[in-house]
C-alpha cells in the first residue's frame, strides 16, 4: 500500500507532466520540429572535430563561474578507451553554461551514423544549449554495434569514466536515450544497474532478450552501503532488481522482437495491465494506483511505460525525461524517482552575488502561495551539491508550495576539484543573504530558519551553537555538531565561542549513515550523535532520561522513522528532536523535508535591542492569532 510521512506532499505528475509533452518541442525553442533524424532549422553550426580528453590536464578553477564547469571544458570531446585490444571512442558535449553536477543524457547512436552529424541533426546539441545541460554519447565499434552482451566491456568502461572524472562531474542519475542496434546496449546497462538511471527512451529498438533479463529479474539489493551496513528486521523483504521502477519509453520498436523487454519494464514498474492512449506517448501503462514499489514510496505512482508506434521528436523525449528526477544511486532502500522542478513555470530564481571577493550562486523559490510576511528557510547543500541539484534531491520546492514557505537556497564554491563544490564563507554569505532576503522579499524575519544536509547540516548545527540568535530553529539532517572541549566551534577556519543559549532543534540520520553518528543515543558508543545531544540538552536543562519515550516513536513508509522527542520543562512544548531512518545510508531522501518543516514552523523568535532573543511556540503554526507561547 502507498504511503508517506505525510501524503499531502506525494502527487502523482498528471497536468504537469502532460504539459511537459503536449509542449515537446516548444519548451526547448518555439515552433522548432527537433526529429530524431532530421535538423531543425534554427540549429546551430555543427561542431568542430571533437577535442581529444586523452592526456589533456585536467580543468583549473574558474572563479569567474557561480557554481559552472570552467569554461574551457565546455564544448565537444572525444575520449578513448582500450578494449579487448580494439581502440572505441565516446564523445562528450558539454553546453556554455552547463553547471557542476549537471544532468546528463546518455546517448546510444544508431550504426553507420557520423557523431557530430547525428547529435547537429537530431537536435540533441542545440537542447544541450539551451537547457544548460550535458550529453555522454556511446558510439559503436568499426564494425558497427556487436550486441547487448559483447558490448558490455566497452559500455563499463565509458560509463565508468562518465561517472568519475576530474574534466566534468554529473548529477549522479543519468538519462538514457538509445537508437537502432545502440537501443539494447544501453538497455542491458540499465536492467543491471537501474538505481543509476532516472528514465529512458529507446527509438527502433530490438529490444533485449528474456534470458539477459530473466538473470537480473531476481537479484536482490542487501544492506550494503558506503558507510554503515544497514541491518533488516526479521522477516524483511528485499527488494529485486526488477522491482526498480524506471519509466520506459519505446519509439517505433521491432514489435517481434521486444516483447520481452516491454513485459520486464511493465513488471518491474508495477504497471496496470491494460494501457491507454496517449496521443504524443502513444499506448501508455500508468504505474498501479496504491503500488508499494520503494522507488516512489514518496511520490506515489507517478512512473510509467509507453509505446509508440511511429517517431518521436527529440523535444518530445526530453520532455518524458525530465518529467522525472531521482537520488541516491547506490543504496536502494533511500533511492527514490520524483518530479523533476520546472525552474521556470515554478518561479525559481537563480541569483550571484560577491561573498568574500568569489561570485557566488543562490536560488530564491517564493512560491504562489507565500503570503505576506512569508517565513524563510535557508538551505545549505551537502558536500558536492550544488544548489540545483539539492532543488531536486530534496523537494523541498514542494514543500514551499505546499507552505507558502520562501526557499532560500546557499549555492557552494570549488573545493577539491575545478568540477566539485562545497562550502566556504558561510557566515559572511548568510549575513549578506539575510540582508539581501529581509530588502527584497516580504518575509518575517522573525521566522528564519535554517536546514540543510551533511556538510550543509554541519554548517547549520554550527551557526545555532556559536550565534542562536540568528534562527528561530533549526532542523538538518545527516551531520551533528557540539563544541570542543574548549566550549567552542569552527566555522570557515574561525573558532567563536558557543552560545550556550536554548534553540529549538532536529536532526535526522540514518542507520547506514556516516560512522561516526550512527547508533542510538542509549547505545555504549559515544559518538558526534551523542556530543551534540549532550550539548543541547545542557542548554536546554533536559537530561537524556527526559525523552518522551526510549523505545521511539515510529512513523513512515514501513514504519521506517524511529524518533525521540524533548520537551521545555516550563512551556511544556518540544525543544529537541532526533529520527533515525532505517532504511537509508547518508544520502538525503524527500520524505525526510516534511518533517522537518513540521518542526521547524512552530517557532519564533524576537531579538532585543540588547540582543536578548525571546522565543515562542505555535500550536498552528502561526495560523491562529494569539496561540503563541513564549519558550
Amino acid at each position: 500500500m502507498y504511503r508517506t510521512a505525510d501524503r499531502r506532499y506525494g502527487r502523482a505528475m498528471t497536468n504537469i507532466d502532460r504539459r511537459r509533452l503536449l509542449q515537446g518541442t516548444a519548451a526547448l525553442a518555439a515552433g522548432a520540429a527537433l526529429t530524431p533524424l532530421a535538423a531543425p532549422a534554427h540549429a546551430a553550426p555543427a561542431p568542430d572535430r571533437a577535442k581529444p580528453l586523452d592526456g589533456r590536464p585536467y580543468p583549473a578553477y574558474d572563479y569567474s563561474r557561480a557554481n559552472k564547469l570552467p569554461r574551457e571544458m565546455t564544448g565537444y570531446w572525444t575520449k578513448s578507451f582500450e578494449v579487448g585490444g580494439t581502440t572505441r571512442t565516446a564523445k562528450v558535449y558539454i553546453s556554455a553554461e552547463t553547471p557542476i553536477r549537471s544532468y546528463f543524457t546518455v546517448v546510444a547512436v544508431p550504426d553507420g551514423a557520423d557523431t557530430a552529424e547525428f547529435l547537429q541533426a537530431s537536435g540533441w546539441r542545440a537542447a544541450a544549449d539551451q537547457r544548460q545541460e550535458a550529453l555522454f554519447v556511446l558510439e559503436p565499434g568499426p564494425s558497427g554495434w556487436a550486441g547487448a552482451e559483447p558490448e558490455a566491456a566497452y559500455v563499463t568502461a565509458a560509463l565508468g569514466f562518465y561517472q568519475a572524472n576530474n574534466y566534468f562531474s554529473i548529477f549522479g542519475e543519468s538519462y538514457l536515450v538509445g537508437y537502432g542496434a545502440g537501443a539494447p546496449v544501453l538497455e542491458a546497462w540499465a536492467v543491471a544497474n537501474p538505481l543509476k538511471v532516472i528514465a529512458q527512451a529507446y527509438v527502433d529498438s530490438p529490444g533485449l532478450d528474456a534470458a539477459y533479463l530473466a538473470s537480473y529479474a531476481s537479484r536482490q539489493y542487501d544492506g550494503r552501503t558506503a558507510y554503515t551496513p544497514v541491518e533488516f528486521p526479521a522477516g524483511f523483504r528485499l527488494v529485486r532488481y526488477a522491482e526498480t521502477v524506471l519509466p520506459t519509453w519505446y519509439i517505433s520498436p521491432d514489435t517481434r522482437r521486444f516483447t520481452a523487454s516491454l513485459a520486464y519494464w511493465k513488471r518491474s514498474n508495477d504497471t496496470v495491465p491494460s494501457g491507454r492512449h496517449d496521443r504524443v506517448l502513444g499506448t501508455v501503462y500508468r504505474q498501479r494506483p496504491g503500488s508499494g514499489r520503494w522507488m516512489t514510496s514518496h511520490a506515489g505512482p507517478i512512473s510509467r511505460v509507453a509505446v509508440r508506434s511511429h517517431r518521436a521528436t527529440t523535444g518530445q523525449i526530453i520532455a518524458f525525461l525530465t518529467g522525472y528526477t531521482r537520488y541516491e544511486n547506490s543504496f536502494a532502500y533511500g533511492n527514490q524517482l520524483y518530479e523533476r522542478a520546472d525552474f521556470r513555470r515554478l518561479g525559481i530564481e537563480v541569483h550571484t552575488m560577491r561573498v568574500a571577493g568569489f561570485v557566488r550562486e543562490y536560488l530564491v523559490h517564493r512560491p504562489r502561495s507565500a503570503r505576506r510576511k512569508a517565513p524563510v528557510v535557508f538551505v545549505w547543500p551537502g558536500d558536492s551539491q550544488t544548489g540545483k541539484v539539492f532543488v531536486d534531491a530534496t523537494q523541498w520546492w514542494k514543500v514551499a508550495d505546499r507552505e507558502g514557505i520562501v526557499l532560500v537556497i546557499v549555492g557552494e564554491q570549488y573545493s577539491r576539484t575545478s568540477v566539485v563544490v562545497s562550502h566556504r564563507d558561510s557566515l559572511a554569505f548568510f549575513r549578506q543573504l539575510r540582508d539581501t532576503v529581509t530588502v527584497r522579499y516580504d518575509v518575517d524575519p522573525a521566522r528564519f530558519y535554517s536546514t540543510g544536509q551533511s556538510a550543509g547540516s554541519g554548517v547549520t548545527q554550527n551557526l545555532a551553537i556559536a550565534f542562536p540568535e540568528y534562527f528561530a530553529a533549526v532542523a538538518s539532517s545527516s551531520f551533528p555538531a557540539a563544541p570542543s572541549a574548549a566550549g567552542t566551534v569552527v566555522l570557515d577556519g574561525v573558532t567563536y565561542p558557543a552560545g550556550r543559549q536554548k534553540i529549538p532543534n532536529y536532526m535526522i540520520y540514518g542507520y547506514g549513515d556516516i560512522q561516526g553518528f550512527v547508533g542510538t543515543l542509549w547505545d555504549d558508543t559515544q559518538n558526534q550523535m551523542d556530543s551534540w545531544a549532550q550539548y543541547h540538552l545542557g542548554v536546554d536543562g533536559l537530561t537524556l532520561a527526559d525523552v518522551d519515550t526510549v523505545a521511539g516513536r515510529r512513523s513512515g513508509f514501513h514504519h521506517r522513522f524511529q524518533s525521540w522527542t524533548w520537551h521545555d520543562r516550563t512551556a511544556r512544548v518540544p525543544i529537541l528532536k532526533l529520527t533515525r531512518n532505517l532504511y537509508r545510508s547518508h544520502n538525503t531522501t524527500a520524505e525526510e523535508p516534511p518533517l522537518l518543516w513540521d518542526f521547524l514552523k512552530h517557532y519564533s523568535r524576537e531579538t532585543a535591542a540588547d540582543g536578548t532573543v525571546t522565543r515562542y511556540y505555535s500550536p498552528s503554526a502561526f495560523s491562529r492569532p494569539g496561540d503563541r507561547r513564549r519558550i
